[in-house]
């Protein structure tokens, strides 16, 4: 792969301002958002639709046209990622309903040894993680987590850090979560391959980050108990809404299912590579985005909800409950699309691809170092996501579609990088585990740290041979 950014010649964005302007009104919109976000505590959605807004004003487009692009891709976002968040979160429900997570987990921590354990629960965090948003899975996970920690004594560390690994790199790297689906639809990623890459970038990702770093972890923080009276809160927890489960075999089936069509899409292309033949041309239908999530909401209404028993009317219930959740992070996509496309607009990723171009800076390197400085400023993975993608979106005009695929997850690997107090899910996990905020830090946000550096490494390893 050619890591050095080349410069665009076709389909180039003019900047509508000197390069000086258009650099301070980026600097200042990523400002207003950051300062909105952390400091006056206003919700991403307002703080990513005025940092839009800033954008187009201080690069000296008019507020009628800068409202016009922002409301723009705010709706090409909508149209593109919503339908695909609301239908994870449908199937992220059923499974979660139906029992169907948790006979997940105590089938694979049911078969592991003391000493496996901690593998275990890496592998459940990552199964459970795949359709699930990283503060759902949490919270299903935390029972699971308690009971293994105190039936095998083991401390809340070793068991709860290869659990929290496997969410959260699913969360970074891994479609159907917003972030990635986000960043896709901005760099015009192809979906396929990156789901392709990020599962192979996040195994690897999982172990070292996971059972290797929780060892680590362990001794450094040390014993870490579950706290009095959690357990007697959550055991009964999880079981679903029925009295039954669906199968292991079925449960895995169905979770796999979307992930398996729109790898198979992305194999036809690259293995047939004729858009005539029949075959391709029912993966290509199949494996589409909303297709696949689409056919695992209808097969897991029987494989998961029909199999645990669930009712016609229970099942209605558990699809309608799922999406007021999701209507906050639908609106800070979108509005981050929106952002993206009043960057987009003034030319700014004109002049940054050819400063790249000159400078001779990786464009992986800098995907993963913008998404950083995002992240630790505003503390979510989702806005660090959305807000570098938009950003960077031109430099993608002369890569490969493995390259941008690439791109998207050194940006995904950099958005989950060194959690700390200005994020939700640093005081989700502390509170969860009990711990002190130092012992938070020394575990939760360095654990969030391995897995950044480490899924850039594996990124840039891969991108030697693409």
């Amino acid at each position: 792969m050619n890591l050095i950014l080349p410069l665009a010649s076709d389909d180039i964005i003019e900047p509508v301002a000197g390069t000086g302007q258009l650099l301070f009104a980026t600097g200042l919109g990523i400002a207003v958002i950051i300062v909105l976000i952390a400091w006056a505590k206003l919700h991403p959605f307002l703080s990513l639709t005025f940092g839009g807004l800033t954008v187009g004003l201080v690069a000296g487009v008019p507020l009628a046209t800068g409202i016009e692009t922002f409301t723009k891709g705010f709706g090409d976002t909508t149209a593109s990622v919503g339908t695909l968040i609301a239908l994870g979160a449908i199937f992220g429900k059923l499974l979660a309903d139906s029992g169907g997570a948790d006979q997940i987990v105590d089938t694979i921590i049911g078969g592991a040894s003391q000493r496996m354990l901690p593998w275990a629960m890496a592998g459940v965090g990552a199964i459970i993680g795949l359709p699930m948003f990283f503060e759902i899975g949490l919270v299903l996970l935390m029972p699971v987590i308690y009971l293994v920690a105190r039936r095998a004594q083991l401390s809340l560390i070793a068991v709860g850090i290869p659990a929290l690994a496997g969410l959260s790199v699913m969360h970074g790297l891994v479609p159907p979560h917003p972030g990635p689906l986000t960043a896709i639809g901005n760099l015009d990623a192809d979906l396929g391959i990156t789901l392709a890459f990020g599962v192979a970038i996040a195994i690897p990702t999982v172990v070292l980050a996971g059972p290797v770093f929780a060892k680590v972890a362990d001794r450094w923080v040390g014993d870490v108990a579950v706290p009095e009276g959690r357990l007697d809160e959550t055991e009964g927890e999880g079981a679903g809404i029925t009295d039954h489960r669906p199968s292991f075999g079925l449960t895995i089936f169905s979770v796999l299912l979307p992930v398996v069509l729109m790898m198979a899409r992305a194999l036809a292309e690259i293995i047939i590579n004729d858009e005539g033949n029949t075959v391709q041309k029912v993966l290509d239908a199949l494996g589409t985005p909303i297709v696949a999530l689409l056919i695992a909401v209808i097969v897991g209404m029987f494989t998961l909800g029909r199999a645990a028993g669930m009712s016609r009317e229970q099942i209605s219930k558990s699809v309608e409950s799922s999406l007021p959740g999701i209507a906050g992070i639908v609106l800070i996509v979108a509005a981050g699309g929106g952002f993206k496309n009043s960057l987009v607009e003034t030319g700014v990723g004109t002049e940054l691809a050819r400063w790249a171009a000159d400078s001779g800076v990786s464009v992986l390197l800098l995907a993963w170092f913008v998404a950083v400085l995002i992240r630790l400023a505003t503390g979510s993975a989702t806005v660090a996501t959305v807000t570098a993608s938009g950003l960077l979106v031109q430099l993608t005009d002369d890569l490969s579609r493995p390259e941008v695929s690439l791109m998207v997850l050194a940006i995904g690997a950099g958005s989950v990088f060194f959690s700390h107090v200005n994020d939700a899910g640093f005081w989700l996990v502390k509170e969860y585990f009990g711990m002190s905020v130092k012992q938070t830090i020394k575990s939760w946000s360095v654990m969030e740290t391995v897995l950044s550096v480490t899924g850039l490494a594996f990124v840039l390893v891969v991108g030697a041979f693409v």
